[in-house]
């Protein structure tokens, strides 16, 4: 997981432009390690994949329907990378 700024990623027909070449569906984002925060409603929760990758272990869920932007920290083009192979 990487510091500094993040890109702000809005939701279009449920997918995010993840890397300039590559749009993601939404879904991915919740499990990945990148994704930060969620814009829900008009305000910023908290990224199940970063809870599961800090001491605070939890989040409020995050319903997908209601998603519009993604809060990202990856800044090298990495892409997806899913915590699973974190928390395994």
């Amino acid at each position: 997981m990487s510091r500094g700024p993040v890109r702000e990623l809005p939701v279009e027909g449920g997918r995010v432009q993840c890397t300039t070449t590559k749009r993601e569906e939404l879904v991915k984002c919740r499990f990945c390690v990148h994704s930060t925060h969620f814009m829900v409603k008009g305000r910023w929760v908290g990224s199940p994949a970063r809870a599961y990758c800090q001491v605070r272990r939890s989040t409020e869920e995050v319903d997908l329907c209601d998603v519009v932007m993604v809060r990202c920290d990856d800044r090298t083009g990495e892409g997806f990378r899913s915590i699973m192979s974190l928390i395994s």
